[in-house]
């Protein structure tokens, strides 16, 4: 079966490429490289042993999308593509609303037109926002976003929710994932940021490599054991294997429902601080880091409850925080 993976040379897409692949499907991917680089598919096809087809371009591009739905036979969709940072959305609304939202609609009309009817949307936990209660599961009350990035996200799976219930046909299933870091163990591929690091993984390995003066971590008076935010950390291929899996469950039939939302986690969650004194106990000095005001858009505290997610989709998480920073760290070093 052939999977069009849009973003797919991104941080995440290009590990579920990967991942498809070992479970034996074929990829095509769609990627205007604007945070990812050309490079990426090198490393994509020295690990699955051939480079996917990809065209250049931008999923708000509806002549390019019909003309790759009409050159590959696609059996699914998984859609990336989204621009990512909380920051830069409260900045710059609009280009999250254009990037996230009308080209996901774009991509679902272009979806009806070809009759391909299996969707998994990468969705994140800011459609929460700030969660009345811990650990989220998939029926904790949407709160307002504290973002213009996290509304994007809500709107989408009122989009996603909307057309299902229109198209008898179409299935979908949304993964709510929390904090991606890691890389692959090969160092092939990695989280490879454009500019400063928006997340805070490779802005951690950035600093400690001296490519930055140091870490600024946003308010140390949050009300949590150590005053600095908490998330849930996956590793990068345990997220890429949690879409496989929703893959599968659309494309063999097997969701009790046409529309389906998971979160996709670790079940804790880890303090801004807790990471840094674990990535220093991993390389083993001193780590540079200056405390800044709160940032914008951010929450206190957010992690999931993926027992949905284990029971249905048959995943869970394998791999550990230090595993993850690990993976990082060599990744980074591989890079010089």
């Amino acid at each position: 079966m052939n999977i069009l993976v849009t973003g797919g040379a991104g941080f995440i897409g290009s590990h579920t490429i990967v991942e498809l692949h070992n479970a034996g499907y074929s990829c095509i991917i769609i990627d205007d490289f604007s945070n990812s680089e050309q490079s990426v598919l090198e490393g994509i096809e020295k690990l699955i042993g051939l480079k996917p087809k990809t065209y250049v371009g931008d999923c708000n591009d509806s002549v390019l999308l019909n003309r790759v739905f009409s050159e590959q036979k696609i059996d699914g969709v998984i859609h990336f593509a989204a621009s990512k940072a909380v920051g830069e959305s409260v900045e710059k609304p609009l280009k999250y609303y254009r990037n996230n939202v009308a080209a996901t609609v774009t991509l679902l009309e272009t979806m009806l037109v070809n009759k391909v009817s299996n969707f998994v949307f990468s969705s994140s936990c800011t459609v929460y926002g700030q969660p009345l209660e811990l650990p989220v599961t998939e029926q904790t009350p949407i709160q307002p976003a504290n973002s213009p990035y996290g509304n994007t996200k809500q709107i989408c799976e009122e989009i996603i929710s909307d057309t299902v219930v229109a198209n008898t046909d179409f299935k979908a299933v949304s993964l709510r994932y929390f904090n991606p870091i890691g890389a692959h163990d090969s160092v092939l591929i990695g989280e490879l940021p454009k500019g400063t690091p928006a997340n805070l993984i490779p802005y951690i390995t950035q600093v400690a490599a001296g490519l930055r003066p140091a870490l600024q971590v946003f308010g140390d008076d949050y009300p949590t054991p150590d005053g600095t935010c908490i998330r849930d950390y996956i590793h990068v291929v345990d997220l890429a294997k949690a879409h496989v899996a929703a893959i599968n469950l659309l494309v063999n039939n097997k969701a009790d429902k046409p529309y389906k939302v998971y979160n996709i986690g670790t079940g804790r969650g880890n303090s801004v601080m807790e990471v840094i004194k674990t990535f220093e106990e991993i390389t083993g000095k001193p780590f540079s880091y200056k405390i800044m005001p709160r940032r914008d858009g951010d929450v206190t505290a957010v992690y999931a409850d993926v027992s949905l997610a284990k029971n249905e989709l048959g995943w869970q998480t394998e791999k550990t925080l230090k595993e993850a920073l690990i993976h990082s760290w060599n990744w980074q070093l591989s890079l010089k």
